[in-house]
């Protein structure tokens, strides 16, 4: 497969699913729309991903780029049917661009927290092989507060009742974090939104204790990431 990425954040890219894809022989084309970089035609590549990102949906006259990249999403999924991965900020562009609702979340969620199926999540090829509740990364500010017609949702927790999302046959989401890397905290700690976040939620020692807490799950991560990967192909081979 050919993939297209589209960034948010330099430092917030594919991350250990990079090394999935080039074990596998796939490629795929990063587009940073934060740097201003313009966004190629969808019928070039074969899947479309959303990484995260720090600004938020409704952010469009500090970042005029987020209309076109929801246009973007909302043709590429709805109108043609390319097999679609969105995560934190690509999981609430998915929502939006579908005619969901994203808000700011009455409880942030920052920290190795914990993530429960649901009846659809356990059944459904997404989430297969994973455990019913499971600890993964969080770290966002805002949620999906209502799910676009039509949609799933395969995952919940206590504060954020949409963790993970399906529309339509070959369209994914979720909010929380898998594709972590050895790197990943101190990366993203270094984005101011993100650092004010972390000490907010944590402290002043936020990035040192968060990173601590991802390097004692690192393996559990990368094993779920793997499989997370491996699912979403086999959705997107789906016709």
């Amino acid at each position: 497969m050919k993939l297209l990425v589209l960034q948010h954040a330099a430092v917030e890219h594919p991350g250990i699913f990079r090394q999935f894809l080039k074990e596998d022989g796939h490629t795929y084309d990063a587009v940073e729309l934060d740097a201003g970089e313009s966004i190629p035609p969808i019928e070039n590549y074969d899947g479309l991903w959303v990484m995260g990102g720090p600004m938020d949906v409704w952010q469009e006259e500090q970042h005029p780029w987020l209309k076109d990249e929801k246009v973007f999403i909302r043709d590429a999924v709805e109108e043609r049917g390319v097999p679609f991965l969105g995560l934190c900020l690509g999981h609430q562009l998915l929502a939006e661009a579908l005619g969901g609702t994203v808000g700011p979340s009455e409880t942030p969620e920052i920290g190795v927290l914990k993530v429960q199926l649901t009846e659809e999540g356990a059944s459904g090829v997404f989430m297969d092989g994973l455990p019913e509740r499971f600890s993964c990364l969080q770290w966002h500010s805002a949620e999906v507060t209502r799910m676009p017609a039509g949609a799933q949702c395969l995952a919940t927790s206590s504060v954020c009742a949409v963790q993970a999302m399906k529309w339509g046959p070959r369209a994914y989401s979720a909010q929380f974090h898998v594709e972590v890397e050895t790197d990943t905290v101190s990366n993203w700690a270094a984005i101011p939104e993100y650092r004010d976040a972390l000490i907010s939620a944590m402290g002043p020692q936020g990035a040192t204790d968060l990173d601590s807490d991802v390097a004692l799950k690192l393996g559990d991560f990368s094993s779920m990431a793997e499989r997370l990967y491996i699912n979403w192909l086999q959705t997107a081979a789906r016709t």
